[in-house]
């Protein structure tokens, strides 16, 4: 497997995930300072030319839900993810959460261009992104976080995209310490022997 990355993009989450597993896999840098994600090379990869994406020998899977779930059923022996279906539809709810509302959110401080064609709308967005990532750590809190983990007492694929999700409420300017059950599952986070492997690609 290969797994293509940027080192300030999403992929962080399936990337720890693969430490996780113990997977043979090669991670491909792809440089978006160089616009190397509009090459010919890699759109033929990702025709949506974003990172991640996992590269098997039966296809290529973009978007981080689909990917992580993905990594746990390839290595059901690692127990990433839940076997009961109630159980499983939580995490995916989770991650989607995190997939269509979290990231689209933080996405508005970079990329407002996405949704509107005028400099003061984007501006105006981006002066909401603070707000609006910090109602979302608190409605995972409240509403998704179990404790230790996101799924209660077994790490799952929820975690490392949890992970993610810490670092741009950080970089976001939230209060994170505002966020006890967060800021524990960070400390937690960063005992993994995945995280440190992670950390050292990812800016």
């Amino acid at each position: 497997m290969k797994l293509f990355y940027s080192r300030r993009s999403c992929a962080f989450a399936p990337h720890m995930l693969l430490f996780d597993a113990d997977a043979q896999f090669e991670s491909i840098e792809v440089d978006f300072e160089s616009k190397e994600q509009n090459s010919d090379a890699f759109l033929r990869i990702n025709p949506k030319a974003r990172v991640p994406a996992l590269q098997t020998e039966h296809g290529v899977l973009t978007e981080n839900p689909a990917i992580l779930l993905y990594i746990a059923q390839r290595y059901p022996d690692k127990c990433l993810a839940p076997g009961d279906p109630y159980l499983l539809a939580e995490a995916q709810s989770f991650n989607m959460y995190l997939a269509s509302t979290v990231h689209v959110a933080h996405a508005h401080k970079h990329r407002g261009n996405r949704w509107v064609n005028s400099a003061e709308a984007e501006v105006a967005m981006t002066a909401k992104v603070g707000e609006n990532m910090a109602e979302c750590a608190r409605m995972i809190e409240a509403h998704y976080f179990k404790g230790p983990y996101v799924l209660g007492q077994h790490y799952s694929i929820c975690d490392p995209y949890l992970e993610l999700i810490f670092r741009w409420l950080k970089a976001d300017g939230v209060d994170v310490n505002l966020y006890a059950k967060l800021c524990e599952h960070h400390a937690l986070m960063k005992t993994r022997d995945s995280f440190q492997k992670v950390m050292a690609l990812y800016d």
